[in-house]
């Protein structure tokens, strides 16, 4: 069974990011943080947004917290440094934000493809080659803070990356995802060295074969993941996010189901799945019935694309319909995406709604 990172029955956490604080202006705009934060002020701030993020997520319950990924600039789509954060350290990707390869003669400017748009592409002109991304060392600065266990966001992964690129070095998205996965794997064992022990990969790449409709892109795809956690000695989730542009769910660019995907992925040594549910009121819950004994699942129980906010017995239901089909001790609860976009107040009393509705039913099951 995966290793459990606290002894209460369906813990609380979030995924990656949350909302910067209004004062919190500061950029990085490609620097390496280790020269960013020659200036003092900026070391300052990003210490105290870092500070203020942990801060919120135990006021409001959580169980397990993240950083909030305050190295995350105002970039496009609300999350653009998601990916941009990794393309600006990682050699090998040019620094201009070009069109969206999937807007580049596009028949129709549908919502989706405007999003890619704002989102921007980049230029692979060369061999990668890993940079200075410092997640051990942004790691290192959570847990001056957290007095509840961290969970740390590792990503965009290698085929996300390869999914906005155009290839000038590498031929296409499997070149380029084989040739990315070392630089991840080394910044995973980095990660556990420097005392982590939950490290969840922020990977979009389980879809991509709805797009390709290759089935044997599956195949390949799982080996990338697998080179990725190789000898990585800690508790690995994988999240399977359906987007998130500016609080929109790209709709049409998933169209089929966790049923359709996950299946092809359940061989991997993945300790956990970490997948969107509140913002489809949990239809396809039921596909989780064939989950493998020895996986485990982070629900997406608050939905982080609408900025209502959820009652704890609306999040209590959402639970129950979860456990209906997983064993309580094999889930977590978590938010469906980053909460980055949201209003900072906003994403504190969604996260205590989770935190309460988790004691709802934790006091049924008791």
């Amino acid at each position: 069974m995966p290793t459990r990172v606290t002894n209460t029955i369906l813990p609380t956490t979030m995924v990656g990011s949350y909302p910067r604080p209004r004062w919190y202006r500061q950029q990085l705009l490609g620097r390496d943080i280790r020269v960013a934060f020659k200036e003092a002020a900026y070391e300052e701030a990003y210490h105290d947004a870092t500070h203020t993020a942990i801060h919120d997520q135990e006021e409001a319950g959580l169980d397990i917290i993240t950083d909030g990924q305050m190295y995350f600039d105002d970039y496009v789509g609300a999350i653009g440094s998601f990916c941009w954060y990794m393309y600006e350290r990682i050699h090998g990707f040019e620094e201009a934000k070009e069109p969206h390869p999937s807007e580049v003669g596009a028949p129709v400017r549908t919502k989706d493809v405007e999003l890619l748009a704002d989102w921007g592409g980049v230029i692979n002109s060369g061999p990668v080659k890993r940079g200075p991304m410092r997640l051990a060392d942004l790691y290192k600065i959570a847990t001056r803070y957290a007095t509840k266990p961290i969970k740390v966001s590792v990503g965009a992964g290698p085929i996300n990356l390869a999914w906005h690129v155009y290839f000038q070095h590498y031929k296409d998205a499997r070149d380029l995802s084989f040739a990315l996965a070392p630089i991840f794997n080394a910044e995973m064992k980095e990660l556990v060295a420097a005392g982590a022990k939950y490290l969840q990969i922020e990977d979009l790449g389980a879809w991509l074969p709805l797009f390709t409709l290759n089935p044997d892109d599956y195949k390949w795809i799982a080996d990338v993941i697998a080179q990725c956690i190789d000898g990585v000695k800690a508790k690995i989730a994988w999240h399977f996010c359906f987007g998130n542009a500016w609080g929109n769910a790209l709709t049409s660019l998933f169209p089929k189901g966790y049923e359709t995907v996950l299946p092809f992925y359940y061989h991997l040594p993945i300790d956990q799945f970490v997948l969107d549910f509140a913002n489809r009121d949990m239809a396809g819950i039921e596909c989780l019935k064939a989950l493998p004994k020895d996986k485990e699942v982070q629900i997406g129980v608050l939905d982080v694309r609408t900025s209502m906010i959820e009652s704890p017995e609306q999040v209590a239901g959402r639970i129950r319909k979860a456990i209906a089909v997983v064993p309580p001790e094999r889930v977590y609860l978590s938010t469906d995406c980053g909460m980055k976009p949201l209003p900072r107040i906003v994403a504190k009393l969604k996260l205590k709604a989770l935190a309460d509705g988790a004691k709802i039913v934790r006091k049924e099951l008791a």
